[in-house]
C-alpha cells in the first residue's frame, strides 16, 4: 500500500533572511534581497549584482572545527536542516535513525574552493594542495553532512540536475517514502556559487541581468524588459514523512506531496524549446501522479528566471497544460525577490510553496511593470494575495533540459 506523504518541519537561509521567519515576512512583504556583490572585486565584471546571504555565521550552526572548513553550501544545507528538524519535532535515535534518509540537490557544489585550490596548485604546487579539498567540493558533502550531524542513517543522496535539482531532490525523497523505504526524508536543495569564476562564466552566456544601478528591480521576471537572471545562494530544506508517522506525533502539517513529474527536453544544452514541450510534458506528469484534473491547481510557483527564453517557454507550457483555465490561475515567481539559487531554489520555493497553502498568501512577483503580450497571464503582480489554496503546483527547469514539477496539497 503506498504512503501519503506530508510535509512537517521547514527550514531556510536565504538572501532574505536566516530562517524561516525572516524569509517568508520579506517574501510577502515584497522585499528584495538583491544588491551589489561583497564577496568579491567586481569591478571587472558586466554584472556587479547578486542575492547574497547577509549575516551568516557558520559557527552558529556547525561544530568550530567543521565551520572553519566547510563551503558554504555545506554549511547553509546543515542550518536549513536544524530548523526543519527542530520545526517538526522529528526525533531521530537508534530505533528510527535507519528509517530516516537525507537527499539533497546543488549544482555546482564547492565552486569557490575549486577556484582557490586551482589557483594554489598552479602557484605552490601539488603539495600544497588541502586534504579537505576533495571532501569539501563535492555536492554530496551536504547530505552528508546532515547525516553526520543528526544520525540519519536511511537512504542517503544528491541531486545534480542543476536548477532542478533541489525539486528533484524533494520528488524523489518523496517517492523514496511512498513506496515504504523510509518512513522520514530531510530533502531539498543548496547552493553558493556567488564566487568570480561562477559569475563570470554565466556572463559569458550572456545568462544574467545587467541592470546593476538598481540591483532590486533587477530580476523581474515576466516582464517585458527582463534581461537576465541574478544568482543567489542559500538553501531550503523540508522534512517529509508518512501521514501515518505525523498524525502519531501530533505534528503540524504544513501541507501534503501529492503528485511529481520529471521529463527531458532532448533540444539544447541550454535553451528550453520554444513550444515548451518539455516542461509541458513535466507538468502533465505530475498533475497525472496526482490523480487530479489540471483545473484543480489554485497556485503556480513558477520557475520564472527573468531570462527572455525561460519565462516565454514556461509561459506556452503553462498555455498547453491548462487550456483557457490557465487565464484562472495564480502564479508567481519568488526569484524576483531571492534571485536564481540555482541548484537550491527547488529547496526555497517548495518551502515558499508549502507556507502559500498553510498560510493562505500567495507571495508576489515584485517588478512586474511592463506586460508583455507572450507573457500575459496572472502573475500576482508586485502585492502578496491572500487566497485559499488547495492544490499548487513547483516548477523547475534546468540545463540540459531537465525538468521536475511537484504538486502540494491542502492537509484535510
Amino acid at each position: 500500500m503506498k504512503k501519503r506523504v506530508v510535509i512537517t518541519g521547514i527550514g531556510l537561509i536565504t538572501p532574505l533572511g536566516i530562517g524561516v521567519k525572516n524569509s517568508w515576512r520579506a517574501l510577502c512583504s515584497g522585499e528584495s534581497g538583491i544588491g551589489e556583490i561583497t564577496k568579491f572585486d567586481v569591478s571587472d565584471f558586466v554584472t556587479k549584482i547578486a542575492g547574497e546571504v547577509k549575516g551568516f555565521d557558520p559557527k552558529d550552526f556547525l561544530l568550530k572545527k567543521d565551520a572553519n572548513k566547510v563551503q558554504p553550501f555545506i554549511a547553509y544545507a546543515v542550518a536549513a536542516a536544524a530548523e526543519a528538524i527542530k520545526d517538526s519535532g522529528l526525533k531521530i535515535d537508534a530505533f528510527n535513525a535507519d528509517k530516516v534518509g537525507v537527499i539533497t540537490g546543488c549544482g555546482l557544489g564547492g565552486l569557490g574552493l575549486l577556484e582557490k585550490n586551482s589557483v594554489t596548485l598552479k602557484e605552490r604546487g601539488p603539495q600544497r594542495i588541502s586534504p579537505f579539498f576533495i571532501p569539501m567540493l563535492i555536492g554530496n558533502m551536504a547530505p552528508g553532512m546532515i547525516s553526520i550531524y543528526f544520525g540519519a542513517k536511511g537512504p542517503n543522496s544528491s541531486v545534480a540536475t542543476a536548477c532542478a535539482a533541489g525539486t528533484h531532490a524533494i520528488g524523489d525523497a518523496f517517492k523514496i517514502i511512498k513506496t515504504g523505504r523510509a518512513e522520514a526524508m530531510i530533502a531539498g536543495g543548496v547552493e553558493s556559487v556567488i564566487t568570480p569564476l561562477g559569475l563570470a562564466g554565466f556572463n559569458a552566456m550572456k545568462a544574467l541581468s545587467i541592470r546593476n544601478e538598481e540591483p532590486e528591480k533587477a530580476s523581474r521576471p515576466f516582464d517585458k524588459d527582463r534581461d537576465g537572471f541574478v544568482m543567489g545562494e542559500g538553501g531550503g530544506i523540508l522534512v517529509m514523512e508518512t501521514l501515518e508517522s505525523a498524525v502519531k506525533r501530533d505534528a503540524k502539517i504544513y501541507a501534503e506531496i501529492a503528485g511529481y513529474g520529471m521529463s527531458g527536453d532532448a533540444y539544447h544544452f541550454t535553451a528550453p524549446p520554444p513550444d515548451g514541450s518539455g516542461a509541458e510534458a513535466c507538468m502533465n506528469t505530475a498533475i497525472k501522479d496526482a490523480d487530479i484534473a489540471p483545473d484543480r491547481i489554485d497556485y503556480i510557483n513558477a520557475h520564472g528566471t527573468s531570462t527572455p527564453l525561460n519565462d516565454l517557454s514556461e509561459t506556452i507550457a503553462i498555455k498547453k497544460v491548462f487550456g483557457d483555465y490557465a487565464y484562472n490561475l495564480a502564479i508567481s515567481s519568488t526569484k524576483s525577490m531571492t534571485g536564481h539559487l540555482l541548484g537550491g531554489s527547488g529547496g526555497i520555493e517548495t518551502v515558499f510553496t508549502a507556507l502559500s497553502i498553510s498560510e493562505k498568501i500567495i507571495p508576489p512577483t515584485i517588478n512586474y511593470e511592463n506586460k508583455s503580450e507572450d507573457c500575459d497571464l496572472d502573475y500576482v503582480p508586485n502585492v502578496a494575495r491572500k487566497k485559499e489554496i488547495n492544490f499548487a503546483m513547483k516548477n523547475s527547469f534546468g540545463f540540459g533540459g531537465t525538468n521536475a514539477s511537484l504538486i502540494l496539497k491542502k492537509y484535510d
